[in-house]
């Protein structure tokens, strides 16, 4: 039992680890908390988690490695994220406007474009290629037996995480703590910024405004990326 919960418990800190450093999709899921509310945030995440349930599927169907055999396809999916990255990019800043309107963000029950967040989120996601990257690599790891240093895998601070958290994968407990740990974060991510953005009104624009740089920043790389692929 004591190592199933410190598995289940690895699963969740890994989720949570590679659900909450900087990047396009905490980008949207920001945009969309302090813009129209938890619910639309949460929703956003969902979209984000839903990806990676269906890149969980196809990693156990052995589906993910048609991508890696065919380099062409992996830069299309890249170039496709870049476009998308650089329109929402255009969408948060046109929200940067509307924010500094009276009254400012549309509550959830109010604003009508509360579900667009899942669709977004959902849609950029499946062709991230960070996530369509970890699936390949690290996710198809997840399900085969063997063990798995957790926080190494953390982006940006990984290396220095190294040995820290060592788990057995190929477990269940794993898989849900994993899956669990997103869960987590997309709830309580949009909560903390709903509730700062109830005591400084200038931060709905502030977000929509680093929303709109992050995701024009990794439209650019990613698009940079694909043309590499094509043009070498």
């Amino acid at each position: 039992m004591t190592s199933l919960v410190a598995t289940l418990g690895a699963g969740v800190v890994f989720g949570v680890a590679l659900a909450a450093p900087p990047g396009p999709m905490n980008a949207i899921i920001a945009e969309e908390s302090v813009l129209r509310g938890w619910i639309a945030g949460f929703k956003a995440g969902l979209g984000a988690m839903t990806a990676d349930g269906i890149f969980f599927v196809l990693a156990l169907l052995g589906v993910v490695t048609f991508v890696e055999r065919f380099p062409l396809v992996r830069a299309a999916m890249i170039g496709l994220g870049g476009v998308l990255m650089l329109y929402f990019a255009y969408g948060a800043a046109t929200d940067v406007r509307s924010s500094f309107t009276a009254g400012g963000g549309a509550s959830d029950a109010e604003d009508p474009r509360v579900g667009t967040g899942f669709r977004k989120a959902f849609v950029l996601a499946l062709t991230n290629p960070y996530q369509i990257l970890f699936w390949l690599t690290i996710g198809v790891g997840l399900l085969r037996p063997g063990t798995l240093d957790v926080l190494a895998q953390t982006p940006y601070v990984g290396e220095s995480l190294a040995g820290v958290v060592v788990v057995d994968t190929g477990s269940p407990a794993l898989i849900a703590g994993f899956f669990g740990g997103i869960s987590l974060w997309i709830t309580g991510f949009p909560a903390a910024l709903v509730s700062a953005e109830r005591r400084v009104d200038a931060f709905a624009p502030i977000v929509a405004g680093v929303s709109a740089v992050v995701l024009a920043g990794f439209g650019v790389l990613f698009l940079a990326q694909s043309a590499g692929t094509f043009l070498p």
